[in-house]
């Protein structure tokens, strides 16, 4: 029996974006405000961001296709997915609170400490939740179309959260160093936590997993899993471009308070309006693009515009600064929308290889490779600007220090422009190789779609 892929109505779809508004609200927060937390107003020097950054980037290197492996594996009456996000979401809302409750004057040891135990809790949540959110894209529809739409509402949905998730600590994040100035900060995250929180267990009672994924399907072992995975061309290739992705997304969302203190000296939401209104403006409109050229061409000429745009910062007047801005947000909204639009085809592809639905393990070990280059894009910005001689606030007695050496001035724009422009064009030339293209994709889709007919057959015959 030949099946039809699932369509999902206008209603789910502003459902599933829900939970991204909750869990980019608090990343874009984390992102944003981590580095400028600990190193400008707690006086953290870069040695000790570097070493907790590499510690973290250890810890995620095991995580990820941990839990990827577990979510595969589980079997139970309310789902393989669902439960692990639902009942994960409070422990997400209380790690990142602590985050921002370092002590402030107790020394560079022990706010060392806190920084590297608060960020292990709080990744350890947000990957049981980030990872099992992408899992559930490719299972609950075979289309590129509706995946496309599940993912432009979650992209809407999440920058919408990233953009508040720098508009509400920049309302209250502190002026000087002093513990008392942390307090509207840190009351602001805990109200933050509270709706992140709901937003995200709100989702979870809306969305139903497939049940001929959780019960027909038999799990692989681990070295079995790992095998499939690791000889999967498609995922190799989609993981080296995400990592260049990952990158630039880390470094530019990091650098924006830098760049609006320092070099623009101009409130940073003109930053985010030239940056994320064109990303929010093209996250629809990658649909019409994916309908001329394909879900693959798509992302690449993406990359590519975002590149050029840049590349090109850190070397213009400062006044077109705002013109590289808009272009880099233009193509921004390639990555934002279809990685897991593109994920969801490595998925299908392994299914016919591997016979079971396996998005945890692509994911898991997706996040192994690619997640260290957020604390690469960490380590890179706290080593360059301690390198270019930049003047931290608590240095300063506590109080900003606007005029910056030249370069200083200069080292924000590399880590802000060069080096993520030239990472998104390197992504581009790597998409190149990936083998999901032409005939060769159209025929893996109707493997796909022929073989979850025979699933829901086999479902239909062990309920009865």
């Amino acid at each position: 029996m030949e099946q039809k892929p699932v369509k999902l109505g206008f209603k789910y779809k502003v459902t599933w974006g829900v939970a991204s508004l909750g869990s980019s609200l608090i990343s874009g927060i984390y992102a944003a405000m981590l580095p400028i937390f600990y190193q400008d107003y707690l006086g953290l020097s870069a040695k000790w961001i570097a070493l907790a950054a590499t510690i973290y980037a250890v810890w995620n290197a095991i995580n990820d296709p941990l839990f990827g492996f577990i979510t595969d594996n589980t079997r139970s009456k309310h789902g393989r997915r669902i439960p692990y996000m639902r009942f994960t979401a409070p422990f997400l809302a209380l790690t990142f609170v602590l985050v921002w409750f370092a002590p402030a004057g107790a020394g560079e040891i022990a706010q060392f400490w806190w920084m590297l135990v608060t960020m292990l809790l709080y990744d350890t949540c947000y990957t049981i939740i980030g990872l099992v959110y992408s899992a559930l894209l490719p299972e609950v529809t075979e289309s590129d179309a509706e995946r496309n739409g599940l993912q432009i509402s979650a992209s809407l949905f999440g920058m919408v959260g990233m953009i508040l998730g720098f508009l509400i600590p920049d309302m209250v994040r502190p002026g000087t160093g002093s513990d008392s100035s942390l307090l509207p900060f840190r009351l602001a995250m805990i109200g933050v936590a509270l709706v992140a929180m709901a937003l995200i267990i709100f989702t979870t009672y809306r969305v139903k997993e497939r049940k001929e994924f959780t019960q027909v399907d038999k799990p692989l072992s681990l070295i079995e899993s790992m095998k499939y995975t690791f000889t999967s061309k498609s995922f190799i290739v989609l993981v080296a471009e995400n990592f260049m992705a990952i990158l630039t997304s880390s470094l530019v969302t990091g650098s924006l308070f830098y760049i609006a203190d320092y070099v623009m000296q101009v409130p940073t939401i003109n930053l985010l309006i030239a940056l994320f209104i064109p990303i929010m403006i093209m996250i629809p409109l990658t649909d019409l693009l994916r309908k001329k050229f394909g879900v693959l061409r798509t992302m690449q000429l993406l990359l590519v515009v975002a590149g050029v745009g840049l590349i090109a910062l850190p070397f213009v007047p400062k006044p077109l600064i705002w013109g590289c801005l808009i272009l880099a947000g233009i193509g921004l909204a390639g990555p934002q929308v279809l990685t897991n639009v593109l994920f969801a085809q490595v998925a299908d592809e392994d299914e016919i290889r591997s016979g079971v639905r396996r998005e945890g393990a692509f994911f898991g070990v997706n996040a192994l490779i690619t997640k260290p280059a957020q604390s690469v894009a960490i380590a890179l910005t706290a080593w360059i600007l301690e390198s270019t001689n930049f003047v931290t606030r608590e240095s300063n007695n506590g109080l900003i220090f606007l005029d910056q050496p030249d370069s200083a001035i200069f080292g924000m724009k590399i880590f802000l422009g060069l080096i993520p422009g030239i990472a998104l064009i390197l992504g581009a030339v790597i998409l190149h190789f990936f083998p999901l293209q032409g005939k060769y994709l159209a025929e893996m889709q109707e493997r796909v779609l022929n073989l979850h007919a025979e699933k829901h057959e086999e479902l239909a015959r062990i309920s009865e």
